[in-house]
């Protein structure tokens, strides 16, 4: 996805729907010359945003595209040590960065769609 819209709302991800609920999808957004890799959750009717890096080592969480959370869908969980996070807050509460947070990005949801605002500012 490429910069803000002339709309001003800020980098387009996807349509609300497109989101299950629980659910998370990984998208990759340019600002600038940069990329960033973040990921897009949807829990009980709220969005919230983080950037895909684990605070452990800093890898992604997923192994396989868009496959962030539990079996049950009740944490985001990082398949490189096992680390899992709160959907809310993005707070390790089990594995070995326990206490520390994923990253917040910001996120807004205008007429149905979800767009990236701006990193580390959730």
């Amino acid at each position: 996805m490429k910069g803000p819209t002339a709309a001003g709302h800020g980098v387009p991800l996807c349509r609300l729907d497109e989101l299950a609920d629980p659910g998370a999808r990984g998208f990759e957004v340019a600002i600038g010359d940069s990329r960033h890799d973040i990921i897009v959750v949807r829990h009980s009717g709220a969005v919230f945003g983080y950037i895909n890096s684990c605070p452990h080592q800093g890898t992604p969480l997923e192994t396989f595209p868009d496959r962030f959370l539990t079996r049950d869908g009740s944490q985001l969980l990082c398949t490189t040590h096992g680390a899992r996070f709160q959907l809310g807050d993005g707070v390790c509460v089990a594995g070995p960065c326990k206490g520390r947070a994923l990253a917040r990005v910001s996120l807004s949801v205008i007429a149905a769609h979800v767009y990236f605002g701006a990193l580390g500012a959730a």
